[in-house]
């Protein structure tokens, strides 16, 4: 991971390899951006007028190289579009300064230093250019050869990450300062370690597997874990989850990470859909709609991430994640349209569609969590396409069974920088799941697909439970090309967003 410093010293004098400014889109052109001072007067004050010969417009994403000034012993500036220029005495917003930091960070992988001399005006700037540097720099080599050739130094190097990011802006002594640096590593870490899990190949991570690495973080930062297996969760009638991996070779498990503080008075739950394949079962997905469904658990990564997260920041709050781990594949064994299953909670569901498969692995996860009484269940699943065609690919949905909580999961998104949108789960589309055979039926209506998900879930959270779903289909993996601190594949969409709840909950912020 690449180090993060905060530093004092002079731009001028600094070695590193590059240093990052910012440059805003003005009323008249391009503007340079606070924290880059020194570098304009190295330029006589003309720096924007060499930035805009450049191409340069200030835009959000946009990079521009040009050699230092003389003088320098950083070799190369690098000024990265910060958007729109802010009101008058307005500051830069964080999310702009984290996709400014995230795309420099990228485009400085292999180097060793860099310095980064974008807008601070306090801890939360700090905290946003950290995070942005640690989300940027990353890249996911574990399955590529370590090196084209032994000899070739600069083939390997391209590859890795930069090595460390000194922040000019911030006060090294400044205890806000540092706690914000602190937080923005740690977080991005474990952010990164979901990535790494999402962008797994299938055959290498398996229910099993996840669980492996589940236990072996859990060790290392003091979380206790229990793993169902198999044997386990036939015993306990775990019946949602052993119905989607009856047709794998690849058993399923269901984790339960908890993490708990001493001075804690509250409890989160944080539930995560974990189908470590997803073929669609015996409803096979059609041909183009498998090659990237290694993502689909992407929820229980963000859960994982999460618990671990908030561990090591010692955050006053309990907080329990369930991982709702199986393979859905076909075969003469695998769940049939038509079959029953019996949940954990004693319903039973109707099978209609076999790749409506993550709603019947929450369900039963969702009764667990629901059994210890948390003050608020949030789960987190790539559930619907059904949400893809409502939001796109770069915004999850947020439902709920309380208004107030709907809206407080939604400012916690935003204020992280994590797109997200407000869905009602209207009372009509439940008629919909109503079967002649069984208590209700895996599938609804077709239109609203997505709003269908989330009251087949609602049925599964215990009774005056307060309870949040996040359907992340759309940003949990990323197909197209990277942006801001956004890489190609796996995200860590929603784990910003829980870390920020069970630090709202552990300050009473969150009711």
């Amino acid at each position: 991971m690449t180090a993060l410093t905060l530093s004092t010293a002079a731009a001028p004098g600094l070695r590193a390899d590059a240093i990052v400014i910012g440059v805003a889109k003005g009323a008249k052109g391009p503007i340079v951006a606070p924290g880059a001072e020194a570098v304009d007067t190295a330029f006589d004050g003309r720096l924007a007028g060499v930035l805009e010969t450049l191409g340069a417009s200030g835009a959000e994403g946009e990079v521009t190289k040009l050699p230092a000034p003389a003088g320098f012993k950083t070799p190369l500036v690098l000024a990265v579009g910060l958007g729109s220029e802010p009101e008058k005495d307005a500051a830069y917003d964080p999310e702009a300064l984290r996709r400014a930091a995230g795309a420099a960070a990228r485009v400085l992988g292999g180097s060793k230093k860099a310095a980064f001399a974008l807008p601070v005006t306090d801890a939360g700037d700090v905290g946003a250019i950290g995070e942005g540097v640690v989300l940027g720099a990353y890249s996911f080599e574990a399955y590529r050869q370590t090196a084209r050739s032994a000899n070739d130094a600069k083939a390997r190097n391209a590859k890795a990450p930069l090595a460390e990011a000194a922040l000019l802006g911030g006060k090294p002594r400044d205890a806000a300062h540092k706690a914000a640096l602190l937080r923005a590593a740690t977080v991005g870490e474990e952010l990164n370690r979901a990535r790494d899990l999402i962008n797994m190949p299938p055959n290498d991570l398996d229910p099993e597997a996840f669980a492996g690495i589940a236990q072996a973080a859990a060790k290392e930062h003091g979380i206790k874990v229990q793993v169902l297996d198999e044997k386990a969760l036939v015993k306990g009638g775990y019946g949602g989850i052993l119905g989607v991996g009856a047709g794998s070779a690849a058993a399923p498990r269901l984790v339960k990470l908890s993490y708990t503080s001493g001075k804690a008075t509250k409890h989160l739950a944080f539930v995560g859909k974990g189908i470590t394949y997803d073929s669609g079962g015996i409803s096979l997905k059609p041909a183009g709609h498998n090659e990237t469904m290694k993502c689909d658990m992407s929820g229980a990564a963000a859960v994982f991430a999460a618990v671990v997260a908030a561990a090591r920041l010692g955050l006053e709050v309990n907080v329990t994640g369930w991982l709702a781990l199986a393979e859905n594949m076909p075969s003469g064994s695998a769940t049939r349209p038509g079959d029953v299953l019996r949940m954990y909670s004693g319903k039973t569901v109707e099978v209609l569609n076999t790749d409506a498969e993550g709603r019947l692995v929450l369900a039963d996860a969702l009764w667990a969590a629901s059994a210890e009484k948390p003050d608020a269940i949030v789960d987190v699943a790539t559930l619907t396409g059904a949400m893809m065609l409502a939001l796109g690919s770069r915004t999850f949905g947020i439902m709920a069974n309380d208004d107030a909580f709907r809206s407080a999961v939604h400012e916690a998104a935003e204020e992280v920088g994590e797109p997200a949108w407000p869905m009602p789960l209207p009372e009509h589309l439940r008629k919909g799941m109503d079967s002649t055979v069984a208590d209700l039926a895996n599938m609804g209506e077709r239109m609203g697909g997505g709003l269908v998900a989330g009251l087949f879930l609602r049925e599964f959270v215990g009774e005056g439970i307060t309870w949040a779903h996040l359907d992340i289909a759309g940003p949990a993996f990323n197909e197209g090309g990277p942006f801001g601190y956004t890489p190609k594949g796996g995200t860590g969409t929603a784990v910003r967003t829980l870390v920020r709840l069970a630090e709202l909950t552990a300050a009473g912020d969150l009711g």
